[in-house]
């Protein structure tokens, strides 16, 4: 029995469970046939095993509908002749979300990529599983750190959440690789919570967060949910609640991990004084910084640690001071703390170069040093792809135009950086 990695991979990019999905259907066939369809969370279940490949006419058309493609790109058997013609896409009644991610042919291009599974009705699952969906999380991060927070990868990212839990439900596994498969569920879904916060989607990222901190839980590992506090703030700042991140900041502080590991401590103290410094607690930002400095300079950067932990080096740390310094008006330290920063980040990170290159842009602007911080600014649009200037870096840049603007508005360097910007945002959009 082979599994619908197709059907799977669509239903994690839509955001839906088995019953929700039986509950789409229903709602489908009656649209059409005027009576609620019948199937049940245990018949979406065998889809998923492969247990059922044929469909009914009305599920048919039903599953067309609600992902707006043919039957067959879902994983089930093709008929030799069809009663309907095959919608071209969904309908309007299709939330906004599911739209977006359910038409998507990254849905399709990660199902080619997850592990196999075995024939037999209940598989053994074993460290080889969860050692494979290691490699494809890491191949996840290495991406968004090339390219930010896509569609695309927030969406494969889900559809290897869906996998781990996946490889739950229908094997035989210890528990000790139960948990590991918990963890990675978390780290994918934390994923795909990190990369909606870099496309500025908070509301996908709520979501997300919800079922990330659930399933790192679950797993029992103090580390991922300290990652996931972290964007917790984060989010909490995109939604304007900036004592919500304070409070989140503050639980990664005090979370085991940080007591047992100097560098988790170092980042989650650097992260806080962030924070502090937007909501003026000028003594405990300084302070916090200065201990993340300290607790860095005692990490052993041999020490094995999880991949999603590999950006934090000396250039990061520096890189988030220079927000910490901006935030307290020190712009000359925090240009200084950036020059460290861009001179030291390891290559393979452009989303963070262009996005601290950026604020590079804006610590000479606020230094009055107007034709230094347009030519900042130009570099990162002259290295910038429709990928890697992501929603946070694009949303800087237009908030660097307006106060350029407002700083020097009838200089030469302005009119020539807003003919430039826009020009380079009409060919993105």
């Amino acid at each position: 029995m082979t599994r619908n990695v197709l059907l799977a991979a669509r239903m994690a990019a839509a955001g839906f469970t088995q019953q929700e999905l039986a509950d789409a259907v229903n709602e489908r066939i009656e649209s059409f046939t005027g009576r609620p369809g019948t199937v049940s969370d245990r018949q979406v279940r065998n889809w998923l095993t492969g247990k059922s490949r044929a469909l009914r006419a009305r599920q048919r058309r039903a599953l067309e509908e609600e992902f707006g493609c043919q039957a067959e790109e879902l994983g089930f058997m093709a008929v030799a002749s069809r009663s309907h013609a095959p919608p071209a896409s969904a309908s309007p009644e299709v939330p906004v979300r599911r739209r977006a991610f359910a038409t998507s042919a990254a849905a399709l291009v990660v199902a080619a990529t997850l592990p196999p599974q075995s024939v037999t009705a209940a598989p053994r699952v074993g460290m080889a599983d969860a050692n494979r969906l290691e490699t494809a999380f890491a191949e996840l991060i290495a991406a968004d750190n090339q390219h930010g927070g896509t569609i695309s990868l927030e969406t494969r990212a889900l559809a290897f959440a869906q996998h781990a839990l996946e490889l739950q439900m229908i094997g035989h596994a210890s528990q000790r690789v139960r948990a590991r498969l918990y963890y990675l569920a978390a780290a994918f879904t934390g994923t795909a919570l990190w990369a909606a916060l870099d496309a500025q989607q908070p509301e996908r990222a709520g979501r997300h967060l919800d079922r990330a901190m659930t399933l790192a839980g679950l797993a029992g590992g103090s580390e991922m949910q300290l990652r996931l506090w972290g964007h917790a703030a984060v989010l909490s700042l995109q939604q304007h609640r900036p004592n919500d991140a304070l409070a989140a900041a503050e639980a990664g502080r005090t979370s085991h991990a940080c007591r047992r590991d100097p560098l988790m401590r170092s980042l989650a103290a650097a992260r806080l004084a962030g924070i502090q410094a937007g909501v003026g607690g000028r003594t405990a930002a300084l302070r916090n910084f200065d201990l993340a400095v300290e607790a860095f300079n005692r990490a052993d950067p041999a020490e094995p640690r999880p991949t999603w932990l590999g950006f934090y080096d000396q250039s990061e740390l520096y890189g988030l001071g220079a927000l910490t310094m901006a935030r307290l008006g020190r712009h000359a330290q925090s240009e200084a703390y950036l020059h460290r920063t861009l001179s030291t980040l390891r290559p393979g990170y452009t989303r963070n170069r262009l996005y601290y290159t950026t604020h590079l842009a804006f610590a000479q602007l606020r230094q009055h040093d107007i034709e230094p911080a347009c030519a900042t600014a130009e570099s990162v649009l002259g290295a910038a792809d429709d990928a890697s200037l992501t929603g946070r870096t694009s949303l800087l840049m237009d908030t660097f135009t307006r106060e350029l603007s407002e700083a020097a508005p009838r200089a030469n360097s302005t009119a020539q950086w807003v003919d430039k910007y826009n020009n380079a945002r009409g060919g993105r959009t």
